[in-house]
């Protein structure tokens, strides 16, 4: 049964001018950079520290890191292209154009050089901002997720044995990997039932589903729920392969680099240490796939540790 975005919340209570409130301290802003409109959301005092959450979600999903990680941290939460209240364009959706986005905005910030760490696509936009910007790079947190490179060619469409994507099951059938590289049927397809997808991906991506509120929920489908939304969304996955070309031509990171996986500390432990000589991978257990929302405190200190 479809689940209506105003069954049990107003549109008013989910957009990011209410979700603030709930976070004292925390404000709203936007910037023009790189040609595009960023919306992110800033709180906290001391280094900075940028954040750039993933697919199907919003800068939302680090709601409950941000207050612990403000207490050390100036924060700076980005909706990145495509994302939220930030502009959708038609093109730009290779990583090291969204790292780009997220370059000019730390200068926009008054920032020459930060920390930054992403979760899901935004690990990929992260990892491609310390490759292409090392300069501006202090300390590089991957959260779940490495960048896009040539084994994604071989990921199998047809799953073997038990196609469930609880982390206990070996095997992982990410389908929606695929079809999130077709272009214009998801948006004819699922646009007013997109929660189909995302309840679909939270159920079987999560060791504890319920951590992933209903709540929260909402306030994703509220963002994606359109034609422009799943369009731009998918447009980080219909770019990965001029992202795996740019990945061929990267060197080493010499910064410290920490990945904290979930569901993904195996992929981690085996796609980053060709990429960085001062490397440290951590698993977060009983975990699946979305470690703020699971483990936010964990997750949280883990990060603070390695930044101090």
């Amino acid at each position: 049964m479809e689940r209506a975005i105003d069954a049990n919340y107003s549109k008013d209570a989910l957009k990011d001018e209410e979700l603030v409130k709930l976070l004292p301290g925390f404000t709203n802003k936007n910037a023009v950079v790189n040609g595009v409109n960023i919306h992110y959301v800033e709180g906290g005092q001391g280094e900075p520290l940028i954040l750039i959450p993933g697919w199907p979600q919003t800068w939302w999903a680090f709601h409950q890191m941000m207050p612990l990680l403000a207490e050390k941290f100036h924060v700076i939460v980005v909706d990145m292209r495509g994302m939220g209240a930030s502009d959708k364009p038609e093109t730009g959706y290779d990583k090291k154009t969204m790292a780009k986005d997220i370059f000019e905005l730390i200068h926009h910030a008054g920032y020459d050089k930060v920390n930054i760490a992403g979760h899901d696509i935004g690990a990929q936009v992260a990892f491609s901002f310390a490759m292409n910007h090392p300069e501006a790079t202090a300390k590089l947190i991957i959260l779940d997720t490495p960048h896009p490179n040539a084994g994604m060619y071989y990921i199998p469409l047809i799953a073997a044995g038990n196609n469930s994507l609880r982390s206990e099951q070996p095997q992982n059938h990410m389908w929606w990997m695929a079809f999130n590289q077709v272009k214009g049927l998801p948006e004819q397809l699922l646009t007013g039932r997109s929660n189909l997808v995302h309840d679909y991906v939270f159920k079987y991506a999560s060791v504890n589903e319920d951590s992933i509120s209903e709540f929260d929920r909402a306030v994703y489908l509220a963002a994606y729920d359109n034609a422009d939304g799943i369009r731009a969304g998918n447009g980080w996955y219909q770019t990965f392969a001029q992202d795996i070309e740019d990945s061929q031509s990267y060197g080493q990171l010499t910064i410290p680099v920490l990945g904290i996986g979930g569901s993904g500390y195996e992929l981690l432990q085996r796609e980053l240490p060709p990429y960085a000589t001062d490397l440290k991978v951590v698993k977060i257990e009983e975990s699946g796939h979305f470690i703020l929302e699971e483990k936010p405190q964990e997750t949280a200190s883990l990060m603070i540790e390695f930044l101090k």
